[in-house]
């Protein structure tokens, strides 16, 4: 039976061999089936070699140490990796995962008691069986058989492995090692069995909290604010219905991982049939449809619960998916009708239908019989999806204006023309109010301009001419110290002279850069002949230059403009003061020598 199974499991290992042959793989995202490459790739792979290695016949050694030394077949451990890869991808594909990860724990402590059990006996056979109480008993009459044998060995590891019974006491070295060995494997054993059954444990409470409102946290809130025994209960009651029942109302933070056209795949597979039992809602395009599908949110009500009150602002519609709602009256007993599943209300208060005379007011009072699952639809949602689809908001708003003409709730065609051109002329006189406003603040902003450019402009003139001013005064500075050194060796001769000098200084260093300039212009003439245009410019560019340099046209036209030769701050006015002083200091002097 053993070498049976042997052969068996080397008939699989071959069918795995081409098997991952023919498996594809993906190469910048795109996937290869041609069977040339996947032979190639396979065949320079390492798990080929790893594979071959694990196929070698080592069976034949039986003919060497006898059929009863399993050893020789111990090439088949290089196939564990393709084990692990397997149940790796079982594990993805699984729709219980946390099932299958005890399941694989299970089974790894099987195969190691497994093993274990095969050591023992085989410890036992080298130390002779029946030798204590330790080892395998005699083999004769019951454990004789092969089955006993397995069994009876894969009961006293089991027993080391979990501690658990009565175990012999090991005389010998051998039977002490095997020990020692088995209580480690069994520590590490019971710490890997809670570590994942604790993992799995909170993975399920993750699941559930994800799932469903973590009731934990709403009770302890509940408590802290020493809320009413009944609406406790009545939480709790809702909290037990979503549970029992199954009902996930976070659908979105759920599937908010996936790619957006997964999302919408999935929302049309469960809520399309729902929506498209809204009359207003029928023969609209599919992609509308499955652009709101995705804007669906679940919602349940419990037993007596309002819906939504009579006058209260509407800011989504709903849509029934399971239960039943009562439309009451303002007493909340009496029933005018019982809406069920695919019915829907309250989709007139988020269209905005122009002449409703109720607005976005709910005209009806709307109560929950028993527990109810309903999908909102919020006013919002709806409005961003109808923006792009024109041809539709006109077919939904139409039906929703047969609908308030059945109810009464429509305005005449010439009242709401008429609020309509009302509306249009508070706008126009609101923007003409507007425009006005604006004008005035441009019209002062200018006046504003202006002025700053006028005192701008008066400052750069006065700057220009406080500038100009001590060159166009060298001249005269000059006449007079010659007059102060005629009459004599006065006090203001010295100062004089010593300016006259500086001056001089100034006028030479002023004549070299003219005469450089005038260079350059020479130059830019001999190469530039043929651009007259540009050479004139230059000159009358230099030309310019000069005239500011020296001072020649601005001061004494601004004089001639103005007509006023009154000396003033910056053209003169401070320097008269020092000649008057000299000339006075130069009669005095000649005075002085006439009496000498």
């Amino acid at each position: 039976m053993w070498l049976t199974l042997d052969y068996l499991s080397d008939f699989m290992y071959m069918l795995d061999m081409l098997i991952t042959v023919h498996t594809g793989y993906l190469d910048q995202g795109i996937l290869i089936r041609d069977l040339a490459q996947l032979k190639k790739r396979y065949l320079s792979s390492k798990g080929f070699l790893r594979d071959v290695a694990s196929l070698l016949p080592t069976d034949f050694l039986y003919f060497v140490f006898g059929i009863q030394i399993p050893l020789v077949r111990i090439n088949r451990f290089l196939r564990l990796p393709r084990l692990n890869e397997a149940l790796d991808r079982m594990e993805t594909i699984t729709s219980y995962p946390n099932t299958f990860r005890l399941s694989k724990l299970m089974i790894y402590i099987f195969v190691l008691t497994h093993w274990n059990a095969c050591l023992y006996f085989a410890l036992s056979s080298y130390m002779g069986f029946g030798r204590d109480e330790w080892v395998y008993p005699n083999i004769t009459g019951d454990f004789a058989t092969m089955r006993r044998q397995y069994f009876h060995s894969f009961w006293f590891t089991t027993k080391i492995l979990t501690t658990v019974g009565d175990i012999p006491m090991p005389d010998t070295e051998e039977e002490f090692l095997f020990m020692i060995a088995n209580l480690l494997i069994a520590v590490l054993v019971f710490a890997s069995v809670v570590g994942n059954v604790g993992n799995v444990v909170t993975n399920l409470r993750d699941r559930d909290n994800i799932f469903f409102p973590n009731h934990e946290l709403v009770k302890a809130y509940l408590r802290s604010h020493h809320v009413s025994k009944e609406l406790r209960q009545r939480i709790d009651n809702w909290y037990q219905h979503l549970h029992i029942n199954k009902k996930i109302i976070r659908e979105n933070e759920i599937l908010q991982q996936l790619p957006v056209y997964l999302r919408t795949e999935i929302a049309v597979s469960v809520h399309l049939p729902t929506l498209s039992k809204v009359t207003i809602f029928q023969n609209c395009d599919k992609s509308l449809l499955e652009e709101l599908v995705l804007k669906l949110t679940p919602q349940v009500f419990s037993p007596g619960e309002y819906v939504c009150r009579k006058g209260d602002v509407g800011h989504e519609m709903y849509i029934i998916k399971e239960g039943k709602l009562a439309v009451v009256a303002d007493d909340g007993v009496t029933e005018f009708a019982v809406l069920s599943e695919g019915n829907f209300f309250g989709e007139i208060s988020i269209l905005n239908i122009k002449g409703n005379k109720s607005g976005n007011r709910r005209t009806a009072n709307i109560k929950s019989i028993g527990y109810s699952d309903l999908f909102s639809l919020s006013k919002e949602d709806l409005t961003d999806v109808l923006s792009e689809f024109p041809a539709a908001k006109r077919h939904l708003e139409e039906k929703g204006r047969q609908i308030l003409t059945k109810m009464g709730m429509l305005e005449e065609s010439g009242q709401g023309e008429e609020r309509e051109e009302e509306t249009v002329e508070n706008k126009v006189k609101r923007l003409e109010d507007t425009l006005e406003v604006l004008q005035t603040k441009l019209a002062r902003l200018i006046v504003e301009l202006e002025s700053s450019n006028r005192k701008m402009q008066a400052r750069v003139d006065q700057l220009q001419w406080e500038l100009a001013a001590p060159e166009s005064q060298a001249p005269e500075d000059g006449a007079n110290d010659e007059v102060a050194q005629g009459r004599g060796e006065g006090v203001g001769g010295e100062p004089g002279w010593e300016r006259e000098e500086a001056e001089g200084e100034e006028e030479e260093g002023l004549d070299a850069q003219i005469e450089a300039q005038g260079q350059a212009e020479g130059d830019n003439d001999v190469t530039k002949e043929g651009d007259g245009e540009s050479t004139k410019s230059t000159k009358e560019d230099l030309e310019v230059m000069k005239e500011d340099q020296f001072g020649l046209n601005y001061p004494y036209d601004h004089k001639k403009k103005t007509g006023d030769d009154t000396p003033r701050k910056g053209d003169g006015a401070e320097i008269e003061p020092e000649n008057a002083k000299e000339e006075e200091s130069g009669e005095r002097g000649c005075e002085d020598g006439k009496e000498d």
